[in-house]
């Protein structure tokens, strides 16, 4: 029996050794002690795998306040905004001794100034593509009518002839009121339809004519070139609106106004210049052109040249430097190198700071 206990006892104190030698080794691992009494532990040892291909597709971009982006957008629309209503757009016809559009003039050999400060050219078509609206306008009153036929045929194959993808035109008649037969469209059909259905009327509102003309026009793109055509006898007798504000709707507007006047009587001293002299008045502060057609058969060839004149314009745009005021009228003016003759819009107002 006794040779039988012998050799528990041993392994119990074995035991023993074993649990007192792991209670010191873990006292002298103890964080508690300063660390150039700690024992340094073994560094484990990792399998490394082989690296991922690389992901070639772009990050996505991080937004952690989406605010922020509308806020920018917002901020930028802002100033693509502000950039685009202080850019200033001058449509310029160029003619040469013979009273031909002269094309194919480099940017050199154009100068603009603002209230005589010559301005940096920023924008230069040799031929803009600007789409155009068009606003016709024919006389009905008893005046003119012996005539209407004349014009109503020779209208009626301009709008043929200048309408382009992209154009609008819109029928107008002119007596003691000014009436829109036909709303803007690029329907040729029905528009020719609109300028033979034209009634006769009593008198002629010449400058209630421009001044509404000029609001249709407003309401149209940015981007447009607005114009009016009037072909009148030039007798102003029944407007409620006057010559300057006529004047000031056509220049708010940007409106590039080509009067043709049927003159019933080829004698001044028998007929009214006075709306005569005031049609050509804002003619020519528009930048456009007048005709006095020689008999009605020429209104087709003068057609044709406001036709070729509109396809044949040049576009230049400046940023004002200085800037005028608010809501002020500023002169511009538009030289051509060598003798050609040019014509050009002489003011605009400026807008809101």
């Amino acid at each position: 029996m006794r040779t039988c206990l012998l050799p528990a006892r041993k392994l119990i104190a074995l035991a023993f050794a074993v649990l007192f030698s792991a209670a010191i080794a873990v006292s002298q691992d103890s964080s508690d002690r300063p660390p150039w009494a700690r024992k340094s532990k073994p560094k484990a040892t990792t399998t490394t795998s082989p690296p991922l291909a690389p992901d070639k597709s772009p990050p996505e971009p991080v937004n952690k306040n989406n605010s922020d982006t509308s806020n920018a957008d917002e901020a930028a629309q802002r100033n693509r905004i502000k950039v685009s209503v202080n850019l200033v757009n001058v449509l310029v016809s160029v003619l040469d001794e013979d009273n031909r559009p002269a094309p194919d003039l480099p940017v050199e050999a154009f100068q603009l100034f603002e209230e005589g400060v010559r301005q940096k050219i920023e924008i230069f078509e040799s031929e803009t593509t600007q789409p155009l609206e068009i606003v016709l306008m024919i006389d009905a009153s008893l005046s003119a009518h012996k005539e209407i036929s004349f014009e109503e045929q020779a209208a009626a194959h301009f709008i043929a002839q200048v309408l382009r993808p992209a154009d609008h035109l819109a029928v107008f008649a002119i007596d003691e009121n000014v009436t829109q037969i036909a709303a803007f469209s690029d329907n040729v059909a029905a528009l020719q339809n609109a300028v033979h259905r034209i009634p006769a009327g009593a008198g002629t509102s010449i400058y209630d004519a421009v001044l509404l003309g000029s609001r249709a026009l407003e309401r149209r793109g940015e981007d447009r070139r607005r114009v009016i055509i009037l072909v009148t006898d030039g007798g102003e007798t029944t407007s409620n609106a006057d010559f300057e504000a006529a004047r000031k709707a056509a220049v708010r507007a940007n409106t590039l106004l080509y009067s043709i006047i049927v003159r019933p009587v080829k004698n001044e001293s028998g007929r009214n210049t006075a709306g005569e002299h005031a049609i050509e008045t804002i003619t020519d502060t528009s930048g456009g052109a007048i005709f006095f057609p020689d008999s009605p058969q020429d209104l087709d060839i003068i057609f044709d040249r406001i036709d070729r004149e509109l396809r044949t314009q040049y576009r230049l745009g400046y940023y004002p430097n200085p800037r005028g005021p608010a809501n002020t009228y500023r002169s511009i003016d538009v030289k051509v190198l060598d003798t050609y003759k040019v014509r050009h819009r002489k003011t605009y107002l400026t807008g809101p700071q």
